[in-house]
Parts: structure tokens; sequence; C-alpha cells
């Protein structure tokens, strides 16, 4: 019975010290447990949830307007509307623009075009005169902030949206365009222009007296 015992013994020491390291080898190659990050670090880095009921309604809605609008609407138009709806309430110099779009606002800001000069919005359905750019026909022709362009060569402008009015505007350098404006409510009136080569200059300075200096910042993008 002893001498059995001190089998049982001599086996259960054979067990521990094979044991060990297999034990210390499994902790070596085991992947390391990530260390508990408190709260206040991660939530200043992580980025908010998304809004899942808010993006589940939207596409509820864009669902009833493919199955129910009287005329046919592609996936694109309407994604692009949200998008360009989702900016307009935003400043006034939030917009979306697409390739066109932003080829358009990459000539006129940084290069050369043949126009008249003017940058212009689209109010109530109207295109309004935003400013005249200095040194331009629109500039030398008295045109003014404010102004509402109501005719382009004879054409109505109403309903026009601003990338259509702009592309009338613009043209062969040398040809002549009309306008017909109408300024703080008065009588419509006619001015006739000849295109030029319009180069944008967003700053211009100049030094008053000694010591005092002059900086206009006519444009700016973000």
């Amino acid at each position: 019975m002893l001498h059995l015992s001190r089998l049982t013994s001599l086996a259960l020491a054979i067990a521990i010290v094979i044991g060990a390291p297999l034990a210390q080898a499994a902790e070596k190659t085991a992947p390391a447990t990530p260390a508990a990050v408190s709260p206040a670090k991660t939530n200043a880095t992580a980025k908010p949830p998304l809004p899942l009921d808010e993006l589940r309604t939207f596409a509820e809605v864009m669902d009833r307007v493919k199955a129910a609008y009287v005329e046919p609407v592609d996936d694109k138009t309407l994604l692009e509307n949200a998008i360009k709806g989702m900016l307009s309430n935003l400043d006034p110099h939030s917009a979306y623009l697409g390739p066109e779009d932003f080829q358009e606002l990459q000539e006129s800001t940084s290069g050369e075009f043949g126009g008249l000069g003017i940058e212009v919005g689209v109010e109530d359905g109207l295109v309004k005169v935003v400013s005249p750019i200095d040194d331009t026909p629109a500039s030398k022709a008295g045109i003014e902030a404010g102004d509402l362009i109501v005719k382009i060569n004879g054409t109505p402008t109403q309903g026009q949206n601003m990338q259509e009015a702009v592309d009338k505007m613009r043209g062969k350098i040398g040809e002549k365009i009309t306008l017909t404006l109408v300024r703080d409510g008065g009588t419509p009136f006619d001015v006739t222009l000849a295109r030029a080569t319009i180069q944008v200059k967003s700053v211009k300075a100049q030094m008053l007296e000694n010591g005092y200096g002059y900086i206009r910042i006519t444009q700016f993008q973000v």
C-alpha cells in the first residue's frame, strides 16, 4: 500500500514537472489580452454612432418616391438632390458640386475665360448680380451688385438656374451681348457689353499713405 502511494506521488510529481513548461509555453504563445482602456480616453476620439433611425427613414422615403412618383426617377438623381438639399440649409458658402460644376468653379476662380466679369446667383427664380469683378466689361459698364438680369439677348432668365445663365453670358471673346437689367425695382434697361478675357484676382492691395495699406479680398474658397 505504501509502495503504491509512493508510485502515485512520483507520477504526480512527473506530471507537474512536465506540465509546468507546457503551461509556460502556452502563456508565451497565447495572444495578449488587450488592456482595459478607460471610457474617458476612448470617448474623446470615438466617432459618434450613425443615426440609424434617420437613415432608415431616408431609405423608406426614397423607396416610396421610386415606387409612387408619377414619373420614373433614378437613384443618382434622388441622391444628388438629397445631398444638395442637405447642404443648402448650411451657410451660403456650402454647396455640392458635381464634376461639371466643379470644373466651372475651377475655371472661374483660378483661370481665364471669355465672359463679362459678373458673379451671379439666383434669388426667387431671378438671376441676380452678386458682384461685378473689377476691371472687367461688367464693372466698366456700370453694372452693380443687386442688379437683376431679367433678359440675356432678349431671352427671359426667370426660371433658369445659375449655370444656364452663366453659360449664356460666356462665349467667344469680342462677341457682344445685351443684358436687360432691373435696378432697385425700377424700369428695365439694356446694357450691351463685349465679352473679354476675364483674369480673376482674388486679392488686391495698394498703399494708401506712409504706414497704411489697403487689402481687398474679392472672393474666397474653403
